[in-house]
């Protein structure tokens, strides 16, 4: 058996005052500040947080859809807690214009009731283990970095192989420090989670794009979920004989309330941040990635909205899209915002500037990092155009009209047509497949609507992206169009199969190859593939130098501060933050208090509006309100709390993590960070950075008072 290290809570050495406590800590085998954390109220033991051994916190934390999300197990019963914007997808996709769980929410009043949702996954976390020393012994410094990576793809493979021997468990090794260190990661994923409930986005999503990323908050961003097991409690495909997984531990609820100064602790899975990025990255973000992706966005929200304002059946078809592209549009805007704001480009100079020094003052140092931030500017100039290209690929192209990436599924089926036509099985298996996938598809799809994006996108990346870096097919947009790129929509949308359901179906019950070829479709998606297989070869010498670049000189920086603890940048592995409750002051003469009240939920109310505007405020919301209605769920003083901020540190992926009082209770879900911080992925603002969170007070109002599923509440541990 694999020798496993216990891993204790890492807490790094930090002056902690009032500000803002930086770091998204690896669970690893150091305690250095937890006498810090005992005194500002942790009551718990390292162990009670994360043991492999003994059933901990860490179990009852989930990574949802391998890191998309986070949620907490809150009951005997496998419920989850996660945000409503984690829950979206689900929400939306079993919506209807006759069950628009959208507007009106969705709670099942019994696990009958809950319902299945194909594809969506639920991560446990069962064991880490440091597997540097394994794999840096096969390392050398003469490898080149083609060489470098093969030899470590090779050796992760043999150790993830190993981990799951006899075992239903998932492994994969992650590299940390951009190349310095590994550690090896082991997972039990169930994959039948239904969903059990969410409140109306008048709750749920309330504020929209408006509010969002921004505070005072009041929004309800919560929804729960509840994990299935076969019987002997393991991860199996749905089935109606599945029973709630029985975890390791889950959660106790606490309603005692938060006030500032109490200690909170965040656990949970970020996506990524890039806090060890240099002058160069600072710039290609600030000029070139978060411009694209604004004025891309911007445009493909614009028309989607349109036509979701005119129908209900394309809103609810649209929703989730229009959320995620509308998320990390704003994002942009706000990171954009706060680099230039506080000057992240100059600070990350300073410590370019230092680090050359402290080499300079070595010559063994200089032998070993000195060629680091060279090849680091080498990169980033050689990359100008191709990176610009390619994000314009990525948000006019992939992420922009539906239908030529939904060609690509054709691909596997045209090969088999072409070079494997005696396999009869194979193709019919492949048929099958591409009608689920067409059925999934199509029930969120309005060719109108995408008509629309793919001429205004294609018409944006033919004017930005310079000729020799297009793909074919705009030479014939040129040629057989005249530039006309409604033109070139109107055919394709007129002659081709991937339009419609019935289109493609009729397809699929005598497919050909040559109509598969012929396609417009898929031509051009065939073009575009082509053309970004071409840049390849291209970027590969660039990023074999960002690559070298990147490690030398993140591990030229571990050893310049050698004294100081040392996170690596978060990559959807489980992480743990701490601070506290506080208010903040955003700027000259304005002060936010920690907390809101849904006093200022109505007062952001805009009267006669659509159920689905973003500030539209449900009747029954308002006569509880009206009443005082709050049962046992109001603060000391009988206010009703929704949201309130902490200082943790924390991003994308972080949504939906539990806030953990010191007695390891639930106080609340964290779903955003604030405004005045955007840029803190790159560079945390210690006297700026907010982590906003639904009071999970507010969350148990809205299950027992609005949606009456007191069963649900029943299932908690509730402390008072």
């Amino acid at each position: 058996m694999r020798k496993k290290i216990l891993l204790l809570v890492t807490f790094a050495i930090l002056n902690f005052a009032v500000k803002a406590d930086e770091g998204m800590w690896l669970a690893l085998l150091l305690k250095q500040n937890y006498e810090t954390m005992k005194k500002m109220g942790l009551k718990l033991t390292p162990e009670q947080i994360f043991d492999l051994n003994k059933n901990s916190l860490k179990d009852a934390i989930i990574a949802l859809d391998g890191g998309s999300c986070t949620a907490e197990i809150i009951s005997p019963e496998g419920l989850l807690l996660t945000n409503h914007h984690c829950g979206f997808g689900e929400i939306q996709a079993h919506s209807s214009p006759e069950h628009d769980y959208l507007v009106n929410g969705f709670w099942a009043m019994s696990k009958k009731e809950e319902l299945p949702n194909p594809g969506k996954t639920a991560s446990v976390l069962i064991s880490v283990e440091d597997v540097t020393k394994t794999i840096n012994s096969n390392l050398t410094d003469d490898m080149d970095e083609k060489t470098r990576m093969n030899k470590i793809r090779e050796i992760s493979a043999g150790l993830e192989k190993k981990a799951i021997d006899g075992n239903h468990y998932t492994a994969n090794v992650q590299s940390m420090f951009k190349g310095n260190q590994f550690f090896l990661f082991v997972y039990e994923i169930f994959r039948d989670v239904r969903l059990v409930g969410a409140p109306p986005s008048a709750i749920g999503k309330f504020g929209g794009d408006t509010d969002n990323w921004m505070w005072p908050r009041h929004t309800g961003d919560f929804s729960m979920f509840r994990i299935y097991a076969d019987k002997d409690n393991k991860p199996a495909d749905y089935s109606a004989d599945n029973v709630p997984y029985k975890p390791k531990h889950f959660l106790p609820v606490s309603t005692k309330g938060v006030e500032n100064e109490d200690f909170a602790m965040i656990m949970g899975y970020p996506g990524s941040t890039t806090r060890y990025l240099t002058s160069w990255g600072i710039e290609e973000n600030i000029e070139t990635n978060n411009p694209i992706r604004i004025k891309v966005r911007t445009e493909k929200q614009r028309i989607m909205k349109e036509d979701m304002e005119k129908s209900d059946k394309v809103r609810i078809q649209y929703a989730s899209k229009y959320s995620r592209s509308s998320n990390y549009w704003k994002y942009s805007i706000g990171q954009n915002k706060g680099l230039k704001a506080l000057n992240v480009f100059g600070k990350k100079q300073q410590i370019e500037n230092k680090f050359k020094t402290w080499m300079s003052n070595d010559k063994k140092r200089k032998e070993k990092y000195g060629a680091s931030l060279k090849l680091l500017e080498e990169a980033y100039m050689g990359k100008k155009e191709l990176n610009k290209t390619q994000q314009y690929i990525m948000e006019c192209i992939f992420s922009g009209s539906e239908i030529v990436m939904f060609a690509y599924s054709a691909s596997s089926l045209a090969y088999l047509l072409k070079e494997k036509p005696d396999e009869k099985e194979a193709i019919k298996a492949t048929i099958e497949e591409m009608k689920e996938s067409g059925k999934a598809y199509f029930k969120d799809y309005n060719a109108p609507t995408d008509k629309k994006i793919l001429a205004s996108l294609f018409k944006m990346f033919s004017e930005n992206v310079k000729k020799g870096h297009q793909p074919d097919i705009f030479n014939k947009i040129q040629k057989k169009y005249k530039g006309n790129f409604n033109k070139f929509a109107d055919k394709m949308f007129d002659k081709s199969f991937f339009v419609s359901e019935e289109k493609f179906n009729d397809f699929l019950k005598n497919p050909k190859l040559k109509t598969i070829e012929k396609d417009l479709a898929y031509q051009t998606m065939k073009s575009i593939i082509d053309k970004y297989r071409e840049l390849g070869p291209k970027l590969a010498p660039i990023q074999a130098k960002m690559s070298k670049g990147n490690r030398l000189f993140v591990g030229g920086l571990l050893e310049m501060e050698k004294d100081k603890a040392h996170y690596p940048d978060a990559n959807s592995t489980m992480r743990l933050t701490y601070g506290k409750v506080g208010d903040y002051d955003p700027r000259d003469g304005v002060h936010y208090k920690s907390f809101t009240t849904l006093k200022g939920y109505f007062e952001k109310e805009v009267k006669n509006v659509k159920a689905t505007h973003e500030f539209f405020v449900p009747n029954k919301l308002k006569k509880l309100y009206e009443n005082k209605d709050y049962g046992k769920w109001a603060d000391k003083d009988g206010l009703m709390r929704v949201c309130f901020t902490t200082d943790n540190d924390i991003t994308g992926g972080n949504s939906g993590s539990p806030v953990i009082n010191g007695n390891g209770e639930l106080i609340g879900c964290a779903f955003d960070g604030n405004w005045e911080a955007m840029s803190g992925d790159i560079a945390f603002e210690t006297e700026l950075q907010k982590c906003i969170n639904v009071d999970i007070r507010y969350v148990l109002f809205v299950i027992d008072k609005y949606a009456g599923a007191g069963h649900l509440i029943e299932e908690m541990k509730i402390v008072k």
